[in-house]
């Protein structure tokens, strides 16, 4: 069941350098919202947060508050692990297991969660792929690498590979930058059958893009370099792009920076 995500001033650290500040902002259940925003902004750490994978570099830290249906994930028991299980995600390069067959790749998370059941994981990896749009290509070589596919096959794997472990919620960090324009397209439009059953947020350079797939769109911003990313607007996609209430949102829309 996809979950509402609820951010309240967050703030990202590493080490020393303040690299997000003061963050708060709601993400309703079954939805799309699109980070958006110069390079360096912030938007990407703020969506690493979400499922905790920016405590993987060393000395990163938050404080504030990110809630999962109320739960709060950096809660003093909550496993990092159970969080990146219930919140998932898909990374700007599609990076499947090379080696590894299309099949063992969907479902390599459940095995590492230790399902041994044949028949469960053969059906859990033709849902996937039927889900991620990728069934109809590979059903006849599911044994095959899953690095011998092309570059938007090889990101729609990765998404089949995230929602094989049923999250809640999809993080996408720019999952299209790599990809030609008839691969973003079928990403796009999956994104668009996803959100009826998984919250998504997504990061994207894109702005059309942004303002085709997602209902929100926030904007991240920075004063200077070296200042911390904040959240300069937020609110309905449509409202953003024709009416933004701050002029930076307006100037970065509108291609005059960033």
């Amino acid at each position: 069941m996809a979950k509402s995500l609820t951010i309240e001033d967050l703030n990202v650290f590493y080490g020393d350098f303040h690299a997000v500040k003061d963050v708060s902002l709601k993400i309703a259940p079954k939805s799309v919202t699109a980070f958006i925003g110069p390079s360096g902004c912030g938007k990407s750490t703020v969506l690493r947060t979400l499922n905790r994978m920016h405590e993987v570099t060393p000395g990163a830290y938050t404080t504030g508050s990110v809630k999962l249906d109320g739960l709060d994930l950096y809660g003093k028991n909550v496993d990092p692990v159970g969080v990146r299980t219930t919140v998932g995600m898909v990374f700007q390069r599609a990076n499947p297991f090379p080696t590894m067959s299309i099949r063992d790749n969907v479902v390599a998370g459940l095995k590492l969660s230790g399902v041994r059941d044949k028949a469960k994981l053969d059906e859990v990896a033709e849902a996937s792929l039927r889900g991620a749009n990728l069934w109809n290509e590979v059903k006849d070589r599911l044994d095959k690498p899953g690095g011998g596919l092309s570059g938007g096959q090889q990101q729609r794997l990765c998404i089949a590979r995230a929602i094989a472990v049923s999250p809640q919620v999809l993080l996408m960090d720019e999952p299209c930058s790599a990809l030609d324009p008839i691969s973003t397209l079928a990403i796009e439009d999956l994104v668009a059958e996803l959100k009826s059953s998984y919250t998504i947020v997504i990061v994207t350079h894109n702005m059309q893009q942004a303002a085709r797939v997602s209902d929100q769109t926030a904007f991240f911003n920075l004063s200077a370099a070296g200042k911390p990313g904040e959240l300069v607007e937020v609110g309905a996609t449509s409202d953003v792009f024709s009416n933004p209430v701050r002029k930076e949102t307006e100037d970065y829309i509108s291609g005059r920076f960033g």
